[in-house]
């Protein structure tokens, strides 16, 4: 079989692995350069001239034919396997296959690249940026997620252009951005996914797989410590000559290490001592039955500290993603998890109202201070969720909400609790 075209790619590159592997499917074949180095190769006159964006990947056909752009070079591919199956079965088959791939490329694939891009140091590092990518990758993933939970592949009942197309994505995401404890909470993705990749046709194409366990995060670079210059050799002393005073400025030339950066105090460390403690609480809370007399809730309001502590309401923003209510949960703990840097300043009660398909997520929280944002903004996901502050002391439907959500019998609009976790 002779070659289709030529593809210029690196074998890292997660869009030339996506191309090859339409390829696979299709039954064709494609070549490779006899040589190509890339920074190098793409900067060179002969290059530009057929590619003048010097981009890879980049495909030229046996007739001339020159594309680049990753998700264009595959469509085109897939087209030249028409019994392949990879475009669908008709036109509206097409559309949808290129619905999924153009969301997946501009919501997952460039959020992976951007993220990755924060975090070496790229661009410079911003936390509110790199939280708001990654929670709109999470939006999307979840998206995927919901599609796949009573389909097989994303558009009818065989593999399409779609299915590698995403399959590909995921696989670079998983060894960046997306963790063990976001996989968990898509195992219909993921399911699809080690589908793709295991088929037989495509196992050598995709090969080994890099799976985090933590998503990559940044780390600021260490600040460099100036040496100290080496102490003069003293002078020895003339014989029984009185020592003369030391000058004050002496030392003027030696210059001292750097000290090492003291650690960030917390400004919540600042506030006036309060009465209330919150490890007590949590003890009680534990021991206790939440309601009734001698309960946890009584405890709390004959200690509670309203000018240290206050309390809130929390709610997730993207309730209409919710699918399985254990999922739900699981977000909950993952959310959880990455509060725990504020574990001194709160407590939390968290749960899942409603039915698979039809849930909210909702709780309240106890924090030190009177601001939400100082205690959880330890969590990069802390926006993804609405915080509004709770009067339990004057307004009787604030009370009423807070009780419930502490005692795990919180109903909201006809939905149940289903599941609930504590931070504590």
């Amino acid at each position: 079989m002779s070659p289709v075209g030529t593809l210029w790619t690196t074998t890292y590159q997660a869009k030339g692995t996506i191309i090859k592997a339409v390829a696979a499917w299709g039954g064709l074949e494609i070549a490779l350069p006899s040589a190509y180095e890339h920074m190098v190769d793409n900067k060179k006159p002969e290059f530009l001239a057929k590619f003048p964006h010097g981009k890879i990947p980049a495909w030229e056909s046996t007739d001339g034919f020159k594309l680049f752009e990753g998700a264009a070079i595959a469509r085109y591919v897939a087209g030249l396997a028409p019994n392949s199956g990879l475009l669908g079965g008709s036109l509206e088959d097409a559309a949808l296959v290129d619905q999924w791939v153009h969301l997946t490329e501009s919501e997952v694939d460039s959020y992976t690249d951007l993220i990755r891009g924060l975090c070496r140091g790229l661009y410079p590092y911003n936390k509110a940026t790199h939280t708001s990518l990654a929670e709109r990758q999470i939006r999307t993933l979840n998206t995927l997620e919901a599609h796949l939970s009573t389909r097989t592949f994303f558009v009818g009942e065989r593999i399409t252009l779609a299915d590698i197309f995403i399959a590909g994505t995921i696989q670079k995401a998983v060894s960046a951005t997306v963790d063990a404890g976001l996989r968990a909470k898509l195992p219909n993705l993921i399911r699809h996914f080690e589908t793709i990749i295991n088929q037989p046709k495509l196992k050598g194409v995709f090969g080994e797989t890099t799976f985090i366990d933590k998503a990559i995060q940044f780390t600021p670079p260490a600040k460099e410590k100036k040496e100290a210059k080496p102490a003069a050799a003293p002078v020895p002393a003339a014989p029984k000559a009185e020592k003369k005073p030391k000058a004050k400025d002496d030392d003027d030339d030696d210059e001292p290490l750097v000290p090492e950066e003291p650690k960030v105090k917390n400004p919540l460390d600042d506030l006036p001592k309060s009465t209330f403690n919150l490890e007590d609480w949590k003890r009680a809370y534990s021991n206790k039955d939440t309601r009734g007399a001698g309960g946890s809730l009584e405890w709390l309001y004959e200690n509670f500290d309203y000018a240290g502590f206050s309390a809130w309401r929390v709610d997730f923003k993207y309730n209409e993603e919710l699918t399985q209510t254990f999922m739900s949960s699981n977000q909950i703990g993952g959310f959880f998890n990455r509060l725990e840097a504020s574990r001194k300043y709160l407590f939390g009660s968290v749960g899942v109202l409603g039915a698979t398909g039809n849930s909210v997520i909702s709780g309240a929280l106890i924090l030190r201070g009177q601001d939400v944002k100082p205690v959880v903004d330890a969590a990069p996901d802390w926006e993804s969720y609405e915080y509004k502050k709770l009067d339990v002391k004057g307004n009787a439907e604030d009370k009423a909400f807070f009780e419930a959500a502490l005692a795990w019998d919180l109903e909201i609009d006809g939905k149940k609790w289903a599941d609930g976790k504590n931070f504590k």
